[in-house]
């Protein structure tokens, strides 16, 4: 076996003296034979002042001297070896021990139009930025995730390669096959975005990483639905999965061992815990206790109200919505309210109010939350309300049936969590004249689910009939194939469903 090298089960090691490991890390970048007569002065001059022995600035080993080095068949002595270790600060029989170096698998280069489209992942949307990695190193990049105003941002990891359109699917190039095993073999998150630039096309097409390593595992190709490229649609969807997803994933312990702790708040009449109760949980573990807990505790009072409820949320924005897409509770608990309440002629209903002045401030990723939680509502059988009257927008999310309410709030509050019950005609009076208000002078009113949802897409500035049709390209898809929870708490199967019944409504003017 060649000395700079030996096997490592599959794997070859390159093994080289630590001298040239230093000289070429890339801080220095110096082994070349060329760049390192650059260095050597400098290293020169650094020990002669060190040890106040101007002599050995002036002291030069032979090229055919550092080759003899890196081969290992030479061993320095006298002011070279003292200027070694003055500057790498090591004995000169440590700097010449065999050390091995990962290989470094090389990616193929990008198509002039796949760098372009990688550099919208910086201007498209302002909590997205792109740290490209370093393929003469192997370090792979990362795609940063900012957070909004109530939940932090995550870093994920990202590469792109070169794909071939086959169909209705882009096709990794199996020369990429290589670095890709090499990409997707790390337990930490990642996404793939293909692009098939090379081939005259654009845009970016987006696979889980994950997924990337289950096709590799069976011996194909990963290949990347055409209905998974990279747009307003899909990054709403990344970017809320991705910062619930780690934001959970960090709590999950704390969170496992407040089991007890939620039980019993659920159990009692009222409870408002302070957020400084907590301080150990991130913005995302909390308002998942906050919302599991609102959840149980309206569950566990559905059987005592008089009539059909109407419900009231806070939530005005698409960032306060994501948890109703994801959290795996909150479809449980809606599916639960659907089979008490939802049918032909039910009043069921839901209130929002999204004040013009919140639209105008989202994002249009974060708009198509807010779009899409609303849809999920009527989805499962509820009729929903909008109102923009900036006075209702801090009202606490509520349950109301005549004079009975259950108060349930998690949103913008200052406690984890508030709950309570009342049938006080003064204190239920203001949730009935919120929903009073709302029923009244919705702005989505309408006969129809799609007639409402098509009044909301003009409302929030979204092109209905682009949206519903990418809908029907991502529920033919399905979003399982596209993305991977990590976190048990998380589903994707309820935001899958609400794709496929947007599906059903496309048309710019069915039901209007």
């Amino acid at each position: 076996m060649d000395d700079m090298s030996q096997a490592e089960g599959s794997r070859v090691r390159t093994v080289v003296p630590l001298l040239y490991h230093l000289l070429d890390a890339p801080e220095l970048n110096c082994a070349s034979p060329t760049k390192f007569s650059v260095l050597w002065p400098v290293m020169a001059e650094s020990a002669a002042k060190e040890l106040q022995e101007p002599r050995l600035a002036r002291v030069r080993p032979s090229p055919a001297t550092y080759k003899r080095w890196l081969a290992g068949t030479h061993i320095p002595r006298g002011d070279l070896r003292t200027i070694l270790e003055i500057y790498f600060d090591k004995k000169v029989e440590s700097l010449f021990q065999l050390v091995s170096v990962r290989d470094v698998v090389h990616p193929l280069p990008l198509d002039r139009r796949t760098r372009t489209a990688a550099r919208t992942l910086d201007y498209t949307w302002p909590t997205s930025r792109h740290v490209p990695g370093d393929p003469d190193t192997g370090i792979f990049g990362n795609w940063e995730l900012a957070g909004g105003r109530h939940f932090d941002g995550t870093s994920i990891g990202v590469q792109i390669y070169e794909a071939q359109p086959r169909g209705d699917v882009m096709e990794i190039n199996s020369a990429d096959l290589p670095h890709l095993e090499t990409f997707v073999r790390s337990s930490r998150r990642g996404v793939i975005l293909a692009s098939s630039g090379g081939a005259g096309g654009s845009g970016l097409y987006v696979m889980d990483a994950a997924l990337a390593r289950r096709s590799l595992m069976v011996g194909q190709n990963p290949q990347v639905p055409v209905a998974h490229q990279l747009d307003d649609l899909v990054y709403a969807i990344i970017w809320a999965l991705h910062v619930m997803d780690d934001g959970l994933l960090a709590d999950d312990n704390p969170l496992s061992n407040r089991a007890e702790q939620l039980r019993h708040y659920v159990r009692i009449s009222n409870s408002a815990p302070p957020r400084s109760e907590m301080p150990d949980l991130s913005p995302v573990g909390a308002a998942w206790l906050g919302s599991s807990l609102c959840a149980q505790y309206i569950v566990r009072h559905l059987g005592d109200l008089p009539d059909v409820p109407a419900f009231w949320t806070r939530e005005a924005t698409g960032e306060e919505c994501a948890p109703w897409l994801l959290f795996r509770h909150k479809h449980d608990y809606l599916q639960n309210v659907a089979d008490r309440f939802a049918g032909p002629g039910s009043a069921l209903g839901r209130a929002f109010c999204v004040p013009e002045a919140a639209v105008r401030s989202s994002e249009t990723y974060e708009r198509i939350l807010l779009f899409l939680t609303i849809a999920m509502m009527e989805m499962y059988g509820v009729k929903v309300w909008l109102t923009a009257e900036q006075e209702y927008q801090e009202v606490e999310g509520f349950v109301l049936a005549r004079h009975q309410a259950i108060l349930a709030n998690w949103v913008r509050g200052e406690s984890v969590w508030r709950v309570a019950t009342t049938s006080v005609r003064r204190e239920v009076a203001p949730y009935q004249e919120a929903i009073g208000h709302a029923q009244a002078h919705s702005l989505v009113d309408g006969p129809t689910p799609a007639a409402r949802l098509a009044t909301l897409a003009d409302y929030l500035d979204l092109d209905w009939t682009w949206l519903t049709g990418r809908c029907r390209n991502l529920a033919e898809e399905g979003l399982t194939g596209m993305l991977r929870p990590r976190s048990r708490l998380l589903t994707l199967s309820a935001l899958d469903r609400t794709l496929f019944f947007l599906s059903t409504l496309g048309g710019p003017a069915n039901g209007r």
